[in-house]
């Protein structure tokens, strides 16, 4: 006779559920996709912040990747040219930050100091995602600036980070 047979229903109930045990532990056990980006990008703000700088284009005057506030360079603060680097913000893909350049009270530079760059689809996204936030916030004149479609948490995390910087210097 078979085992799953009508005869013995506490035989079926006992492999059902182990076999449900079973699989509900290896379900469990799986490990979620966002543990690696969390631990890379706790472990990661300094090499990711040299990376990035390069492709800035800014020479050496940037301070540290956790420096926020303004460094005036120029006398008048209604004529001056001042440059400040926003807040580092923690994104779920890694950390985020913006410098930018405002002359005449109006913006016009904003380069991204730090951005996830630690694997190619990073690349990939930022490589488009970065330059577009960058045009948009120069238009924008101000931090109210548009999502880019696939970039969203590095979108929100240059959106804050620029919205820190403008408060630092007032604009």
């Amino acid at each position: 006779m078979h085992a799953l047979r009508k005869n013995r229903p506490l035989r079926r109930i006992v492999l059902a559920s182990a076999a449900t045990v079973s699989g509900m532990v290896l379900l469990l056990s799986l490990k979620p996709h966002e543990s690696p980006g969390i631990t890379v990008s706790a472990s990661s703000p300094a090499p990711s912040s040299s990376a990035s700088a390069s492709p800035g284009g800014s020479g050496g005057s940037s301070g540290s990747s956790g420096s926020n506030g303004s460094s005036g360079s120029s006398g008048s603060s209604s004529t001056g040219t001042k440059t400040a680097t926003g807040d580092t913000v923690q994104t779920r893909w890694g950390p985020v930050q913006v410098r930018i350049t405002v002359k005449g009270g109006k913006l016009t530079e904003v380069t991204a100091v730090t951005y996830p760059t630690e694997n190619p689809r990073d690349q990939e996204i930022n490589s488009y995602a970065i330059p577009q936030l960058r045009r948009e916030a120069l238009a924008a004149q101000s931090a109210d600036i548009d999502t880019v479609s696939g970039a969203t948490y590095t979108s929100e995390g240059y959106r804050q980070s620029l919205q820190s910087a403008l408060d630092s210097v007032g604009v």
